[in-house]
């Protein structure tokens, strides 16, 4: 059942007036993989009544006045992707199409969009209740940052929005207690997960065990300082061991609260085993199709959360460094509800998560201590307390593969060939099983780059494993009988990264793995990133050593097309036959 998006819907309901009503800059897809469709059912499930606006028109009272004001909270996301990074490409020119828009043309997610939905709520409803930001967006913005399209450090997005709350990361914890905490009138700024603005009076001074950032004015004028900032951010994201954070902005403070504790596996599975239409609304379908669907709707999530901690990326600071997985059956259950739709045509397009192989296996002391604040799990090598064992996957991919009326299943989210790798017991088996059943014509991977400085900077493993896992690949695949082949994933202008880094890279590309580079992408300074960081200040925060960043456009977009230029592959050097030797 779709939450109601409309006065029809709310009078059919017998609804006078929602608890919650969830404002998003997507399309309402009413999938797991949607944050405000995922949010609105747990709601919907703990008994509130949960009504849905998306992409309203921010210039008329149309859209957001429509299912008029919640009793207790609004609760405004940008969508499934920072609404700057949905508008505008790395060379800062607007995307012209949009994946979770009707018709996909890129012309109603807002720039800067969950400022403007809390404006735009304020503009009709004086003194409403509160507004709370959540998502991607706000996950990732909710202490000072570096912000590309502006070219300058901001505080948090809480500041910028004027909401009352925000919370971080997947939040449906935080989201319950919330509601639960408005709905009775008790205390609401102990919450984890929460961040809120206090005065001087009530400062996070006063609050035993938080840890005081520099304040914003500092971080925005000294590059060092603001290194120093982001390393105590970073380290306090993890929920056994963060402290909570405050920082001091002009007479008022920002409060983070530690993070909200991972899911258990039982509470995973209730999630995802809620009801979904797996598809968009009826009043948003009229408007067009949602390109988005073409992926998701018969994907399964199996898990959530990254331990690869990829400097570029911001999964681990919005999803958590710990990796959580759903159960064996509750997938099973998931992948026979989507046999059973009338339009499944037999192929579950996806069963993963931020990377397909990190299912079902996790550090034991993280899992009892929290992450470690010395080193990371797979770089620079994959860690010896992270026992990586596919065998759980390959058991539950089996499962699936034998539904009834499921022909094919699919592992398209791409895979750590350095995991598998050090999977000295199911490492080869499980590569194996993907060639012979979970793949079809490419297998993703994602290297980035080829040159060893340039991969540092990324926190990536050097080229070394690439071409292992690739002769690897290629065994398999002419053992099998199979012609498939890999598609790899590459970044110019990152952090750097030079010129001749890029020619070195194309040389690489085309005698080592033999390919012309399609999927190359410029470098985007996403916030809350130790790439941003280092783009930012052109420093290295790990060295404090000064490192080359390329900040012109042009030169960017040469880097780029350095890569993917169509050369032919050198000629394989023919083998001359040993002489023989007389006897």
């Amino acid at each position: 059942m779709f939450l109601p998006t409309t006065p029809h819907e709310l009078l059919k309901l017998g609804w006078d007036q929602p608890d919650i009503i969830l404002v998003t800059g997507d399309s309402y897809i009413d999938s797991p993989f949607i944050g405000s469709a995922l949010i609105g059912k747990v709601l919907s499930q703990a008994g509130y009544r949960v009504g849905i606006i998306a992409q309203p028109d921010i210039h008329t009272d149309s859209d957001i006045c429509r299912l008029g004001e919640p009793k207790l909270f609004w609760g405004i996301t940008a969508g499934s992707v920072d609404s700057m990074v949905a508008n505008y490409t790395s060379l800062k020119k607007r995307r012209k199409s949009d994946d979770y828009t009707p018709g996909g043309i890129n012309n109603r997610r807002p720039d800067q969009a969950s400022i403007v939905y809390t404006n735009l709520i304020k503009h009709y409803f004086k003194n409403t209740r509160p507004i709370v930001l959540g998502g991607i967006e706000a996950s990732l913005r909710r202490i000072s940052h570096f912000d590309f399209w502006t070219d300058r450090i901001r505080p948090s997005i809480l500041f910028d929005a004027k909401a009352d709350y925000l919370l971080y990361g997947m939040a449906e914890k935080a989201v319950i207690e919330l509601a639960a905490a408005l709905k009775n009138g008790t205390e609401v700024r102990d919450i984890r997960g929460l961040c809120y603005i206090a005065g001087a009076e009530e400062s996070a001074i006063k609050r035993a065990g938080y840890l005081e950032l520099p304040p914003f004015e500092a971080v925005e004028k000294d590059a060092h300082t603001l290194i120093d900032m982001f390393h105590d951010f970073y380290r306090n994201n993890d929920s056994l061991t963060a402290k909570g954070l405050y920082q001091k902005n002009g007479n008022r403070y920002l409060i983070q609260n530690p993070p909200s504790m991972p899911l258990t596996q039982k509470e995973m599975d209730g999630i995802y085993g809620l009801d979904f239409e797996r598809t968009q609304h009826p009043y948003y379908q009229k408007q067009g199709a949602v390109k988005a669907l073409e992926t998701i709707r018969f994907s399964i999530q199996s898990h959530r959360g990254c331990y690869g901690e990829c400097n570029f990326c911001a999964i681990a600071m919005h999803e958590g460094r710990t990796v959580q997985w759903r159960s064996p059956e509750s997938i099973l259950a998931e992948a026979q509800k989507l046999a059973r739709y009338p339009d499944f045509k037999g192929y579950i397009q996806d069963i993963g998560g931020p990377t397909a192989n990190m299912y079902g296996f996790e550090c034991e002391k993280k899992l009892k201590e929290g992450a470690c604040q010395d080193k990371r799990c797979l770089y620079p090598q994959v860690c010896p307390s992270l026992k990586v064992n596919h065998h759980k996957q390959l058991e539950m991919l089996k499962k699936v593969r034998s539904v009834a009326g499921v022909k094919k299943v699919f592992a398209s989210s791409g895979i750590r060939y350095d995991l598998l790798l050090s999977d000295r017991q199911y490492g080869e088996q499980y590569l194996k099983e993907l060639v012979q059943h979970y793949i079809s014509g490419q297998m993703k991977v994602a290297p980035e780059h080829t040159e060893t400085a340039v991969l540092n900077r990324m926190g990536k493993p050097g080229i070394s494993l690439l071409l292992r896992f690739k002769e690897l690949f290629d065994r398999m695949n002419k053992k099998f009988g199979k012609e498939q082949f890999l598609t790899y994933y590459l970044i110019a202008a990152h952090p750097g990264c030079t010129r001749s880094d890029m020619q070195k890279l194309k040389r690489f590309t085309r005698d080592n793995l033999r390919i012309n580079p399609e999927q190359v992408q410029i470098f985007l300074p996403a916030p809350s990133t130790y790439s941003s960081l280092m783009y930012c200040t052109g420093i290295d925060p790990f060295s404090k050593k000064p490192v080359f960043v390329e900040k012109d456009p042009q030169n960017k977009d040469q880097q780029k097309n350095i890569a993917v230029a169509k050369q032919p592959p050198s000629p394989v050097p023919s083998r001359r036959p040993r002489p023989r030797r007389t006897p």
